[in-house]
């Protein structure tokens, strides 16, 4: 069968039935199987295999949460799609490596676009991770590949890009930890630098800094070494 297999997960049927009926009409869709319930999903994915499922985050028993999270140990695991009212929970949804969350109402063209990330995730390796975030009571997603550097506050991060910054209710050892293999690199107990995005390596008196988006960012004699190691596999292309 070509096309993608999807299954849509939602307790509330008017909305499962309006899914089902949107992603119908989606070309790049082969098959949609509909459940009530996360119970319910975990009994059709051991009869079928899906490429995505779309699911809600508040549900009765199991939740759209918790089915992620059994969802994440599986063998091969399908792509996750959260769609619910619930803005709050998109920072969990995310550490869950969901490909995008929808709020609902949703549109026929954002489910298009939310189709299309399932497309590119199944096909793209490491698929470029995304963090939701908040503007103006909007949920957005920024993509690792837009953020230039990570800095500390707390226990938050704020992400800094080319048009701005954003605040995430994340601390910055978990994006260390989440970003280790994609080019960021700890520069400082408070920093984390893509190295993509570095400018320029300034040298003086023994002290280390790194220019990024124009902004100058002191290397700590602590993390130096490590930079130096990840510049020089860099140049000879190990990572």
């Amino acid at each position: 069968m070509s096309g993608l297999r999807i299954l849509v997960v939602d307790d509330e049927r008017p909305v499962l039935d309006e899914l089902a009926y949107l992603l119908e009409r989606d070309e790049r869709i082969a098959e949609v199987t509909c459940a009530g319930s996360g119970t319910e999903a975990l009994r059709l994915l051991q009869e079928r295999d899906v490429d995505a499922v779309f699911l809600d985050v508040a549900m009765p028993g199991l939740s759209g949460l918790e089915l992620a999270a059994v969802l994440a140990r599986f063998r091969t695991p399908p792509q996750l799609v959260f769609v619910t009212a619930h803005a709050e929970h998109a920072v969990d949804a995310f550490d869950l490596r969901a490909v995008d969350y929808l709020l609902k109402p949703v549109r026929e063209e954002r489910l298009r676009e939310a189709v299309r990330r399932v497309v590119d995730g199944g096909a793209t390796a490491p698929r470029d991770d995304t963090i939701a975030v908040e503007l103006g009571g909007v949920t957005r997603l920024v993509s690792r590949s837009q953020v230039s550097f990570v800095e500390a506050q707390g226990d938050y991060s704020r992400l800094h890009t080319a048009t701005g910054s954003h605040l995430v209710r994340l601390p910055i050892s978990s994006l260390e930890e989440r970003w280790r293999d994609t080019g960021f690199v700890r520069i400082h107990r408070s920093l984390l630098v893509s190295l993509p995005h570095v400018e320029e390596i300034r040298e003086e008196e023994g002290r280390v800094a790194v220019l990024v988006g124009g902004r100058e960012l002191q290397v700590s004699r602590r993390h130096t070494p490590a930079l130096r190691e990840q510049l020089r596999r860099t140049r000879r292309g190990e990572g």
